[in-house]
């Protein structure tokens, strides 16, 4: 398969040695000072592009790849508010092609699975309230993660007592805290960190007056987001339309 990269970053390069590892060719690298090669012969040879980049540029991406009539594979986060509408009708009604996750991780495939079933179990036992935490590198711009809104949107859709997720505080590499640490009960609030180089923890926890259930990915490194990306890509490659890790992993349905 031919492979076009959209950001060459740590995570892009984590990318091209697990797709070539896996027997693919790199016909293209596209980064911020190279945009004028989406209009390239050997990116419109890609079969697919994967993306990662940032809210800012993502949207703008995927019109470009579009327009090459090359499908993409994005982790990119940030952006679905403003452009989700759109992008939807590009790939429904026009014939174009994107796998978007906010988590091309393995490991949280299967945690985002173990998180729906425990939220209906939790459902039956009020007792327990529930909130999150999660924790990125320094360089991450957004926040809560994308990981994060959809783990907390998928638990706003299993525990009837909770109506929507909320931003709580934010923890600055500084040490400064912004945000809000108080929430109404029927909100689930999702507090950030950001700190070192941490690739991405993600930790859920219902906490009653008699105990509490602790759940936790922590992402050692990126190869396990890379090789899912890689497996996207080999996915989206014979399958059309918008597509998510539900049609790559059917038990996550």
């Amino acid at each position: 398969m031919k492979i076009a990269l959209i950001g060459y970053g740590k995570m892009g390069k984590e990318i091209e040695r697990i797709a070539r590892s896996r027997g693919h060719e790199i016909v293209s690298i596209i980064d911020v000072d190279n945009q004028a090669d989406f209009g390239s012969d050997a990116f419109r040879s890609a079969d697919v592009a994967i993306e990662f980049t940032n809210p800012q540029a993502a949207y703008g991406n995927y019109l470009r790849a579009f327009e090459a009539g090359v499908k993409v594979v994005s982790g990119s986060t940030g952006w679905l508010k403003e452009h989700g509408e759109d992008v939807r009708r590009l790939c429904a009604e026009e014939g174009n092609t994107l796998f978007w996750s906010s988590n091309f991780s393995l490991g949280v495939a299967v945690f985002s699975a173990v998180n729906r079933y425990i939220a209906r179990i939790m459902n039956q036992f009020p007792e327990y309230d529930v909130m999150m935490e999660e924790t990125h590198h320094v360089h991450k711009l957004d926040a809560p993660s994308g990981t994060a809104i959809t783990l907390a949107e998928d638990i706003v859709k299993n525990l009837d007592r909770k109506a929507r997720w909320v931003k709580g505080t934010l923890l600055a590499p500084d040490g400064t805290v912004s945000g809000n640490a108080q929430c109404a009960p029927d909100e689930l609030p999702v507090n950030s960190v950001r700190r070192d180089e941490v690739p991405g923890i993600h930790t859920i926890r219902y906490e009653s007056e008699a105990d509490s259930i602790t759940l936790t990915h922590d992402a050692k490194n990126r190869s396990g987001f890379a090789l899912g990306a890689v497996l996207a890509a080999e996915y989206a490659a014979t399958h059309t339309g918008l597509l998510t890790m539900e049609d790559l992993f059917p038990f996550l349905k």
